[in-house]
């Protein structure tokens, strides 16, 4: 057995089903022997794209994505999944090829410091020197991926180890790992000290973030809130963790979400943030969240309670664990009043919209797709002006929604709908992009053909980089640079091209027949919807 049959053997323990990559002669060894595997492979036409497919695999499958690249440029391309995947918590390993051990450090042809490029971007890293330790090396990589506070690891493997004869192959059964060992369970006192808030507490409140998800905590969290009838707002990260028709779930906080969940989170008296960073997007004034209220911050990572802002109660451990054992304490807890009152603020204060009837109304559009859409689809947003509007009206039944929230990178959309898509193929798996975030990805329409993944495409096409467009707009008083997308291609006849089903989306007069011949059958189409190039979020 050489190097590289360990390592397909490692991911054949670890029980991976798909790899998303692209070779090269560093990686070869590699993918020779693959092909003596029940692994399937994915090439996707570039490789940040096998990141994101990894990406959106591992948070639909809830198991660790798996991408393997080659050195030097294929490396480096795909640093910017990699990064995208640790500003969201999102469990991937990351495999690379690299030169010849002994040529280290000497500027040969597509020779990269890969684990040093990454290296504020990965949870770990990975450069092999000794045949002998991959075995371990990979059972410690999948286990720090898919513990604590997950993220991305990265695996650098030079070809001359790929090709070197291992002595005893021997997959490990546990990990023991001196310097990592996160903290899942909650330390009771600190819980203790949580009811006793939530007792005396006239206005709570609940924030949940992507923590809430990437713990599967979704329904420990609704029994929770069910049972004492605690409000809840989420982060972008977190939509999902309560379906958006809750009667508990009051919306979307930060700059761009719902006014009435951000009034919400200012007037409780009691803070409850769980899975969540703190970070400017939810949060821009952290001090805010702090006056005149109790904070209490839920997170498994302990360097991100206290970071941005300090907590009354910090309570370190995993949303799952922390919820049951919530729910094994009991207390009272009556706020019918600031639940009634939020639903009133809710009526008052949803957004007024004003559409111009001659171009589709995203707003309308995304929630009249949302209402056709399976009760478990599954909805991935791109980066700009859709997301926003996708966060806004998008309504979450026992789906789940998936963006790029920490990085905010374009063109992830359409390679994480495809890793989502190959979880289960019965599910409904639709991208919605911008024609801006659609061109940094058009190429895996290829990749959805080979392999014959069928994701549903809508691209909103306004013909700008709408987002910072906008942001011209306020800033610089309609002042445009570079933002213009003049010389976008015919959307019809790149489907053609692709072997895709093409629609045409003008108004709203006939969305409704629109979307039922769009998600009529389980096969990829591609819906352009004309929007008003100078429509703002809200």
């Amino acid at each position: 057995m050489i190097g590289a049959d360990a390592i397909i053997k490692c991911l054949e323990e670890e029980g991976v089903e798909y790899v998303f990559g692209y070779p090269g002669v560093a990686i070869c060894p590699f993918y020779n022997s693959i092909l003596d595997s029940k692994i399937k492979t994915i090439l996707i036409r570039t490789e940040q794209n096998a990141a994101h497919a990894a990406s959106g695999f591992a948070r639909v499958s809830g198991k660790v994505g798996v991408c393997a690249v080659t050195s030097g440029p294929g490396a480096t391309n795909v640093i910017t999944g990699i990064a995208t995947a640790f500003a969201d918590s999102i469990p991937i390993v990351c495999i690379t090829g690299q030169v010849n051990s002994a040529l280290l450090g000497s500027d040969v042809f597509q020779e990269a410091d890969i684990t040093g490029a990454v290296e504020s971007f990965v949870k770990y890293s990975y450069l092999v020197k000794n045949v002998n330790d991959i075995p371990r090396i990979f059972k410690e990589a999948f286990h720090i991926a898919n513990t604590g506070r997950k993220g991305p690891v990265l695996i650098d493997v030079p070809i001359d180890i790929q090709n070197a004869e291992i002595r005893k192959f021997a997959y490990p059964e546990s990990v023991s790992m001196r310097t990592y060992k996160p903290t899942v369970k909650g330390n009771m006192a600190q819980i203790k000290k949580v009811v006793a808030e939530l007792e005396k507490a006239k206005r709570p409140i609940i924030c949940a973030g992507g923590g809430v998800l990437l713990s599967e905590s979704e329904k420990e969290l609704r029994t929770f809130v069910e049972k004492y009838e605690i409000p809840v707002v989420s982060t972008m990260m977190g939509i999902g963790a309560m379906p958006t028709e809750h009667p508990l779930y009051f919306g979307m906080v930060g700059n761009n979400g719902k006014p009435y969940a951000n009034r919400a989170m200012n007037e409780s008296d009691l803070l409850i943030m769980v899975g969540a960073r703190v970070a400017d997007r939810a949060v821009n004034q952290p001090d805010l969240i702090t006056e005149n209220k109790v904070l209490i911050h839920i997170d498994v990572d302990p360097a991100e309670i206290g970071k941005n802002v300090g907590p009354a109660i910090p309570l370190v451990g995993d949303a799952k664990h922390i919820f049951k054992d919530l729910l094994e304490q009991e207390f009272d807890c009556e706020h019918k009043e600031w639940v009634d009152c939020l639903r009133e603020y809710k009526k008052m204060m949803m957004p007024n919209r004003n559409p111009d009837p001659n171009y589709v109304d995203p707003a309308g559009f995304i929630t009249m797709l949302s209402e056709k859409m399976q009760e478990d689809g599954i909805y991935v947003a791109d980066v700009g002006q859709n997301q926003i509007w996708s966060c806004g009206y998008h309504i979450v039944k026992n789906g789940k929604f998936l963006t790029s929230g920490g990085m905010g990178t374009m063109g992830y959309s359409i390679p994480a709908a495809m890793g989502a898509k190959l979880v289960d193929k019965k599910k409904q798996v639709i991208a919605v992009c911008g024609d801006g975030s659609f061109q940094m990805s058009m190429m895996e329409l290829a990749t959805m053909r080979q392999h014959d993944i069928p994701v549903k495409i809508v691209v909103l096409k306004n013909n700008y980089l709408g987002m910072v467009r906008e942001y011209q707009h306020y800033t610089y008083k309609d002042n445009y640079s570079v933002v213009d997308l003049s010389g976008s291609p015919d959307l019809e006849k790149l489907s053609e091209a692709y072997g895709m089903k093409y629609l045409r989306l003008e108004n709203m007069d006939h969305a409704k027949k629109t979307l039922d011949d769009f998600l009529v059958k389980d096969e990829s189409v591609l819906l352009e919807c004309i929007i008003d190039p100078m429509d703002l979020v809200k």
